[in-house]
């Protein structure tokens, strides 16, 4: 294997992910400052926050479809274009409505790459590394969130234009990313089944491993061949050949947002704060969030390959369990002051990176045959981004009203539903190729 090539290529789309983190995070900054500037109401602060997420749901219910059209590669570089303007666009917007708009723009960006970046990596990827290297993916949104939380505590609320910095500093890997798109290659899959390109795709397969180009250009052919044209169409998706699949990612994002994983991440100063944290002390609290996230979803790219992906999330979801109980159980009580509240949190963000994080976009790429792969990710990623809408656009209204207490109960409660799924429902896919897995997963 080309090491260094696929790893090159694999880091290179993964950058859709960093910005991705650094584009949900870096609002979290200054929410409460925008909410103060603008005299905006809980419910429409929850709106300007959620308006990216609309963009995303629509970014992810449609960014399958120009990367089934036009390829993976064109579509990479739309969305890093998209990114770049939505970032000048928030930096320079002069009340709400212009950055609510910008932000949706973001949102779509944010949405069809996490359709599309994990796609191409998998189909990209060797069997052996696919976990690891569309898990970079993930890495690279926990290390955006982690730059958007350091960069919101370095520039700080002490000047008037504070806000512009911390929206504005998406702009400059948004560059980056332009650039560096135009230096990866398309997806062989693709080239294959969508415009036929035999020579061009085993050229692509024979820089990723020049010892297994062979079987895996002959296993892509089998499966086209067998599939037809079966399954290239949204009518075919829903025909029910495709219902396991589809069940297991509709459910596998929903839980992953269940877990309020979202709302912390928006809302992680607001929470601190009303445990009783200083604005200053809350936002140095979310870089931790952020340094626990990056450590723990890189232990978690280290074990998905070696122990698989089910076993991460069992440890995910007992974790979860715990510590979400114990945080609502403190509020309740009237005692999560102090360090206990960002402990607990740190302890539910770790459970998140070693589980859920580390495995959704690996596993929502890796359960769709070839044929209909993107209109899979279009619906585990819009359902993943429908929940986190709804989550995070009706935090600050239920926990102005309620309070955090019967919130987080709520996330702890759904969390043992996602620890009977992942036992009863959830097949390990570790180390079986693509085109075995279709055989496995899908109705003949």
């Amino acid at each position: 294997m080309n090491h260094r090539k696929v790893f090159f290529w694999s880091i290179t789309v993964a950058l859709g992910g960093f910005l991705f983190g650094l584009d949900t995070a870096v609002i979290s900054g200054c929410e409460k400052t925008l909410q103060k500037l603008w005299s905006l109401s809980d419910a429409m602060t929850g709106q300007m926050v959620g308006m990216a997420l609309i963009g995303t749901v629509v970014g992810a219910i449609f960014g399958g479809i120009p990367a089934e059209k036009i390829g993976r590669k064109p579509t990479l570089f739309v969305i890093a274009v998209l990114y770049l303007v939505s970032a000048i666009g928030c930096a320079f917007s002069p009340d709400v409505y212009f950055l609510m708009f910008f932000r949706f723009l973001g949102g779509l960006s944010v949405g069809a790459s996490s359709v599309v970046a994990p796609m191409y990596i998998a189909e990209i990827s060797p069997r052996e590394k696919r976990g690891q290297l569309t898990a970079l993916f993930q890495f690279n949104i926990v290390f955006g969130i982690l730059i958007a939380y350091f960069s919101n505590w370095l520039i700080g609320t002490g000047h008037e234009n504070a806000w512009r910095w911390m929206l504005g500093i998406v702009a400059f890997p948004s560059l980056l990313f332009v650039i560096l798109i135009l230096l990866v290659p398309e997806s062989p899959r693709w080239l294959i089944l969508k415009k036929g390109k035999t020579e061009e795709a085993r050229r692509i397969l024979e820089i990723i491993n020049p010892a297994t180009a062979g079987e895996s250009l002959a296993d892509i052919q089998a499966s086209h061949h067998a599939g037809g044209k079966r399954g290239s169409s949204l009518s075919d998706f829903f025909s029910g050949r495709y219902k396991l699949p589809i069940l297991l990612a509709f459910l596998f994002a929903f839980f992953n947002q269940v877990s309020g994983i979202n709302a912390v991440i928006y809302y992680a100063p607001r929470i601190f704060e009303d445990a009783g944290m200083a604005a200053s002390s809350a936002l140095l609290s979310s870089v931790g969030i952020g340094v626990v996230n990056l450590v723990f979803t890189m232990l978690g790219l280290a074990l998905i390959d070696r122990m698989g992906r089910r076993f991460l999330m069992y440890i995910g979801s007992f974790g979860y369990i715990v510590s979400l109980s114990l945080v609502a159980f403190s509020f309740y009580t009237g005692n999560a002051g102090g360090m206990l509240t960002p402990g607990l949190l740190f302890a539910f963000i770790a459970a998140h990176a070693i589980g859920q994080g580390a495995v959704i976009w690996v596993f929502i790429s890796e359960i769709f045959p070839n044929e209909v792969r993107s209109w899979g990710n279009s619906l585990g990623g819009s359902t993943h981004w429908v929940f986190a809408w709804l989550i995070a656009s009706a935090f600050p209204y239920f926990a102005g009203k309620f309070g955090q207490a019967p919130i987080f109960a709520f996330f702890s409660v759904m969390m043992v539903f996602q620890l009977l799924f992942v036992w009863k429902m959830m097949p390990e896919t570790k180390g079986v190729s693509l085109e075995d897995l279709e055989k496995k997963l899908v109705k003949k």
